[in-house]
């Protein structure tokens, strides 16, 4: 799954109607309503604010609204498109300022869809790595291996605390790695070290 680091508005226009997307990070229903109705306060002129929604670790969370539009013609295919793009935890919204010109089943369809696939075109997005936690603490005489062989191993060091036996080190790193960083300290400590997985 990826998470959503930024995103630029998409703007379509399709026989004069116009239609604009947006992504917004959300981590829970609640959030998302909210910024549904944020968004709805901030186009008070527009015609449908369509939404779709993926929340949670799988994007299990799955949501969408036609927001008056006729029935599937809006929502789901915004959220198709959102489920294809792997990303989670995020609100993808469809704002249209109708032109006059009614579409047709068909043409929503399609001008909905074509405006979600804009906005994640030009999304910017990164891997979601699962974590873990770890407490150790590296004695003196090894203290420089230590740090080195942390840096070496993607170990984001969040709290230090130097202590009578050494400097107790408590941080993160990606949880496939967490094996591997035990084993290294273990054989450079020669099995002194002991680490608290959390």
């Amino acid at each position: 799954m990826k998470a959503l680091v930024s995103a630029s508005p998409f703007t379509l226009i399709v026989k004069n109607s116009r239609f604009l997307a947006e992504l917004l990070t959300t981590d829970s229903a609640e959030v998302a309503r909210a910024l549904l109705t944020s968004q709805r306060e901030k186009y008070p002129d527009a015609s449908h604010v369509v939404h779709a929604l993926a929340i949670g670790p799988t994007a299990g969370v799955l949501g969408c609204s036609d927001d008056g539009e006729p029935a599937g013609t809006a929502g789901r295919p915004v959220l198709e498109i959102l489920k294809g793009s792997g990303i989670t935890n995020v609100m993808l919204t469809v704002t249209r300022w109708f032109g006059g010109t009614k579409l047709g089943t068909g043409g929503l369809v399609k001008a909905y869809g074509d405006a979600a696939k804009g906005v994640l075109a030009n999304a910017v997005t990164r891997e979601i790595v699962d974590m873990a936690q770890f407490a150790f603490t590296l004695p003196y005489p090894i203290l420089e291996a230590g740090k080195r062989l942390l840096r070496d191993n993607a170990f984001t060091i969040q709290t230090e605390n130097y202590t009578a036996e050494g400097d107790a080190i408590q941080g993160e790193l990606p949880a496939s790695q967490g094996d591997t960083l035990m084993r290294l300290l273990g054989d450079l400590s020669r099995g002194q070290i002991v680490i608290e997985r959390k």
